[in-house]
């Protein structure tokens, strides 16, 4: 009997949709499944409130990479960015330190604050965008393994060696203090201004159980960094109609091509016949057969859930308990019935179309990681603020808002557990904390949701509420990235591949995962 499908993909986020794009793009026959009634994992748009639509786990896009963007004419699909220009951190004293787009106004306004740092910044920014454009490279390639014998991993490793050298020794060292310091004894080396260290700081620990002083956040840093060098981006932006707007491109382009998306489908376990991928079997019986099957789960989902250690060789299960994962991050959105007006700069303005960080010294994100580190979700967290409807007013209903909050920590091993009480209690801290530099915030909420790593988990599959699918630490990078040997792609099941972020080069909204898995399987005649 004939195959129905040349290749099932495991779930459609993002990064399973690009996956399913290219390979249709190549003519192959495709089916998606997705468990929950809607495409995009964690890159989803919802109106969770009546008129008020959500962004309700990832928010910004940034690190889309452009080739995707290009190959799968995704702008023709409805993809619509919209830029995020300015960065406001408000102050306990009521002063604040604002980042602007236009160069002029950021430098004047950095002078503000230390000359010695407004004079650094040009040079800071020179060198993270031909930091940027050194890994830029790598996102796309297939990582080569060192310890094989491969004479393609030689010429890889060569190539990979010969684009280093290509550096010059200046900004090699500077790539390698990136690679391993912490971010804020990275920023130490540059400025002054506390809050200013604190902002790009916190760019090193989302995502990750790791304090600002913890070596090998610079990296974290760096790979937030990266988005802002691509294209017309050059900074943060946000996608008309949320985030989901961005896996509903990709996956119209994925069906233009002639890929089938099945929602509502949920896999149970990967069909193995004499030790191969042969198809899947979802959650209520149905037997789904395909010459080759694509997880876009997390590495521990795919393998130990959906897989089973008893098919596994030793090594490889092991090393996949070994995998951290560590999530610490949650989300809080609210539904306004007024914007909120920051004691530091009343009212609206150009500074509520931005990002608003609340980080105002190095030693305050550290002290938030101190609680997470012993167990606690931060009573004075890390928060990374967006007003979606100051620049889509489509987001709420009329003379309305959403806004999103980031938060770092909410360590998913939380004494106790999560409950819905600590849930309200963590939401209360979010609210309490932004509302000393937003005194009118709380009056003018009129529906909150508050998200854990427990619900993260529960809600979109990712273990431990990972948004990275694996923290994003050196020895979980490269070829390293999810087990040792097999960061191809590629794994110890015959037909059976990887997509998701859990792969090289990692989290994010930037579909490279998926790309490169698709590239890897028509390498291999898929």
């Amino acid at each position: 009997m004939r195959t129905p499908y040349d290749a099932i993909i495991i779930g459609g986020g993002h990064n399973g949709l690009t996956c399913a794009a290219y390979l249709a793009r190549a003519g192959r026959r495709v089916l998606v499944l997705e468990r929950r009634e809607c495409v995009g994992g964690a890159a989803v748009s919802e109106q969770v409130f009546p008129g008020f639509t959500f962004s309700v786990f990832s928010y910004v896009v940034s690190l889309l990479r452009p080739e995707i963007i290009r190959d799968l004419d995704l702008p023709r699909h409805g993809l619509h960015i919209l830029p995020l220009e300015s960065t406001l951190t408000p102050l306990p004293n009521g002063d604040y330190l604002a980042q602007w787009d236009d160069h002029d106004q950021n430098r004047h306004e950095l002078a503000r604050h230390s000359l010695r740092d407004a004079e650094a910044y040009d040079e800071f920014g020179r060198l993270m965008h031909q930091m940027s454009r050194a890994v830029k490279p790598l996102l796309g390639l297939i990582p080569p393994d060192p310890a094989s014998l491969n004479p393609r991993d030689w010429f890889e490793l060569a190539r990979l060696g010969s684009h280093l050298r290509g550096l010059g020794a200046t900004r090699f060292h500077a790539l390698h203090k990136l690679l391993t310091m912490s971010s804020a004894d990275y920023l130490d080396e540059w400025f002054e201004t506390e809050a200013l260290k604190a902002t790009k700081s916190a760019s090193g620990i989302i995502g990750t159980l790791a304090g600002p002083r913890s070596p090998g956040t610079a990296y974290v840093l760096l790979h937030h960094y990266m988005g802002e060098i691509d294209g017309v981006f050059r900074a943060w932006g946000f996608a008309k109609g949320g985030n989901g707007s961005v896996s509903g491109a990709i996956a119209g382009a994925a069906r233009s091509f002639g890929a089938e998306i099945r929602t509502g489908a949920a896999v149970a376990h990967v069909l193995l016949d004499r030790g191969r991928a042969a198809g899947v079997v979802l959650e209520g019986g149905e037997e789904i057969r395909a010459k080759r099957v694509v997880s876009g789960a997390d590495p521990r989902r795919t393998f130990l859930e959906l897989v089973g250690a008893d098919h596994l060789p030793a090594e490889f299960a092991q090393a996949l308990e070994r995998f951290r994962f560590r999530g610490a991050s949650g989300k809080v959105n609210l539904a306004l019935g007024e914007l909120p007006s920051f004691t530091c700069l009343p009212g609206n303005g150009p500074h509520l179309r931005g990002a608003i960080s609340i980080s105002p010294s190095v030693d305050y994100l550290e002290r938030a990681f101190d609680e997470a580190k012993y167990g606690e979700f931060s009573t004075r967290p890390y928060l990374d603020i967006v007003i979606p409807s100051a620049i889509d007013p489509g987001m709420a209903p009329p003379g309305k808002h959403v806004m999103s909050i980031f938060v770092q920590y909410a360590p998913y091993h939380l004494n106790g557990g999560w409950t819905d009480a600590r849930r309200e209690a963590f939401g209360d801290a979010v609210i309490d904390t932004l509302a000393q530099y937003a005194p009118n915030l709380k009056s003018a909420i009129l529906h909150r949701q508050v998200i854990t790593p427990a619900d993260i988990e529960r809600t979109v599959g990712l273990t431990e509420g990972s948004i990275f699918q694996g923290e994003l630490t050196l020895q979980q990078m490269f070829w390293l990235r999810p087990v040792p040997g097999w960061a191809k792609y590629r794994t110890p099941i015959r037909r059976l591949y990887q997509c998701g972020a859990g792969t090289h080069p990692g989290g994010g909204v930037m579909g490279a995962s998926g790309r490169n898995a698709a590239l890897a399987m028509l390498e291999d005649g898929a």
